[in-house]
């Protein structure tokens, strides 16, 4: 039985990414994915008339009389909404969670997709495919694949980006374009990302927050990680901490003197530290997106990611024309 809260938030997301898709993105899909170009239908008997430069030598060989390779123009594609569902995805300090924006972002994708008659499949991750929902046409599969992924309840907390790109190339041989959508808290995916960019084309689209970038001073506060469980209590006023929050660490000549209160702990400095880590770790991904010709999408929760998707629609498109 799915809440009433649910419905009324998946009819509101159909509500508002069917008016951005016919107002804003209208054209701009089509125009920047392509479909598979001419692809082989069959073996026919030469008519006059017919391109000499299709025609087959190897059959006309065997069977002694002319025959031509047949084409066909094949528009349709598959797009795989990749979308990590790992516990970060629940953390919100906008009104919203990360997941949500996730979910928006998708529904736009998917009914651009229909609309241009593409299929569209849904797989969620965590530190490994929990749900996988195949490729399919019309508006009720699109209102499925949101169902799915704002009513998903995940078994695993953490992220494996390495497992979904490796259950991706299993399950689809043929090329598809590939929306890879994650807070990329994670490491050691670069080659499978390269094994599937050469298969797929590939569009990482990079979710965060705006409280996991810059710390307000609130006073003394207790953070928890979503994915390990681990507990800090953080004194947000001091400069240091917001130094260390912001990723600015220390110079390795420095020190940080150790205060009396709990909060300023060596597990707690370690702690900001690891943050600092993600953070790095974070633009390292957008940087190795950049350096390795994969198209990304930057969203920070709280803003609306019409902005960031034509932007991406309107960098393709232009490249295209090139």
């Amino acid at each position: 039985m799915i809440p009433k809260e649910l419905i009324r938030k998946i009819r509101r997301i159909e509500i508002t990414t069917n008016r951005n898709v016919n107002d804003l993105f209208a054209g701009k899909y089509q125009s920047v994915f392509k479909g598979r170009g001419m692809e082989f239908e069959e073996v026919r008997e030469y008519e006059p008339g017919d391109d000499v430069r299709t025609i087959d030598w190897n059959v006309s060989a065997r069977m002694g009389r002319p025959f031509v390779k047949k084409y066909v123009e094949e528009r349709q594609l598959t797009v795989m909404l990749l979308v990590d569902r790992s516990s970060s995805s629940t953390f919100g300090s906008t009104g919203q969670t990360k997941g949500d924006m996730a979910a928006e972002l998708c529904a736009a994708i998917a009914f651009s997709a229909i609309k241009n008659n593409d299929r569209v499949g849904l797989m969620i991750f965590t530190s490994k495919v929990e749900k996988y929902v195949p490729p399919a046409k019309g508006s009720e599969h699109v209102l499925r694949v949101i169902r799915e992924i704002l009513f998903f309840k995940p078994s695993h907390p953490n992220t494996n980006v390495d497992a979904a790109l490796q259950f991706l190339n299993r399950v689809q041989p043929r090329k598809c374009v590939v929306f890879l959508v994650s807070d990329f808290l994670d490491s050691g995916f670069e080659r499978p990302l390269r094994v599937t960019m050469k298969r797929h084309d590939v569009i990482a689209v990079s979710t965060s927050d705006p409280l996991e970038k810059r710390l307000p001073s609130i006073g003394i506060v207790e953070l928890e990680d979503a994915e390990t469980g681990q507990r800090k209590l953080l004194d947000t006023s001091d400069p240091r901490v917001r130094q260390l929050y912001g990723a600015e660490l220390p110079a390795s000549n420095q020190t940080v003197t150790e205060e009396k209160k709990p909060f300023a702990s060596f597990r707690n400095r370690r702690g900001l530290r690891e943050q600092a880590r993600l953070d790095r770790k974070r633009q390292e991904w957008m940087d190795f997106f950049r350096s390795n010709a994969i198209d990304a999408i930057d969203l920070e929760n709280g803003q609306d990611y019409v902005k960031p998707l034509l932007q991406f629609f309107r960098k393709r498109a232009s490249r295209q024309r090139l």
